[in-house]
């Protein structure tokens, strides 16, 4: 009997421990790539802030942060989202899945990320877009929570918007170019020839965080009585009169760096109700309701990679 117990601790010493899987997100932005490590309800364990530099050298350190921290957990990544800046191949069905088009972004065009992240952690890669990602985390944990339909516009670097209705996410499997409509001229804005290398004077052009630090210096310090941010408003105000008047959205969140400036919000409602002028029928509660900040803030692209994640493992997306 003896001989028998030892030998059944003895296997039960040999059985090998399953490692423990988790998810990984990166919010990769023009500026910073934000990534995450997550628990498998998405619950956020270990955050590290990565500047851009070049895609090695930010590849690189991502792919640093993530093997460290599995190592330490003794885990293994079950999938890893990306909510990324575009423009972006977001068609799974496409051999340049996650890979960079054209961005205005020094040598970033053409980068392959899913292939790049795929090939360094040995795990399932999903890629949709920066505000695509936030809009999801907003839907599920934050300000667009319970709506129908809804839009996210990120003022940064550049200038994107992701738009979700009963269909989905609109333009899958490509994505919107929205940063690029064009926008009426501020009467105070006619010299600057904006900074879109694209289009010079488009919304992103004329109202990205890159185009007020060109015209003005950092933003950052700029008085709130200034006029520019009295142009900012009107011309963030003419995006959400075109997603209002197009995709008729329950709610419309403005995020993005820019979004911080203190007193920019009121403006941009102001702005919106005059464009409007009474068409609709929209009262001040209204447009208040309408146009608001996300309620997870800058790590709302975060989030959103990580849910994204999140939901491919649930839906069986992948198998180990």
């Amino acid at each position: 009997m003896l001989a028998d117990k030892k030998a059944v601790t003895m296997s039960h010493t040999q059985v090998p421990q399953v490692p423990i899987r988790l998810l990984g997100g990166i919010d990769a932005g023009g500026t910073t790539f934000k990534c995450a490590l997550a628990d498998a309800t998405g619950h956020i364990l270990e955050t590290r802030r990565i500047p851009v530099t070049s895609p090695e050298e930010t590849i690189g350190a991502c792919l640093g942060f993530f093997r460290e921290m599995l190592t330490l957990r003794g885990a293994k990544l079950a999938c890893l989202g990306i909510a990324c800046f575009g423009p972006v191949d977001v068609d799974p069905a496409s051999p340049d899945y996650g890979t960079l088009l054209s961005t205005p972004k020094p040598g970033w065009s053409r980068t392959r990320l899913t292939q790049r992240f795929f090939a360094g952690l040995s795990a399932p890669v999903i890629l949709d877009t920066d505000v695509n990602g936030a809009l999801a985390a907003e839907r599920e944990l934050g300000a667009a929570r319970g709506m129908r339909s809804a839009a996210y516009v990120t003022i940064g670097t550049g200038i994107g918007a992701g738009l979700f209705g009963p269909g989905g996410f609109l333009s899958k499997p490509a994505h919107p170019e929205f940063g690029h409509i064009r926008v009426e001229r501020h009467p105070g804005d006619h010299a600057f020839e904006g900074v879109c290398p694209f289009h010079g004077a488009c919304l992103e052009g004329l109202a990205s965080a890159s185009a007020l630090t060109r015209r003005y210096g950092d933003p950052a310090l700029l008085p709130r009585n200034h006029l520019a941010w009295d142009i900012e408003a009107f011309y963030l105000a003419q995006a959400c009169l075109a997603l209002m008047l197009t995709a008729r959205p329950e709610r419309i969140l403005l995020g993005g760096g820019v979004m911080l400036a203190e007193g920019l919000m009121p403006k941009i409602r102001a702005a919106f109700a005059k464009l409007l002028n009474g068409y609709l029928e929209l009262s001040d509660a209204d447009i208040e309701t309408l146009i608001q900040r996300p309620a997870l803030g800058d790590d709302a692209g975060m989030i959103g990679a990580v849910t994204l994640a999140r939901q491919a493992v649930a839906a069986g997306n992948w198998s180990d």
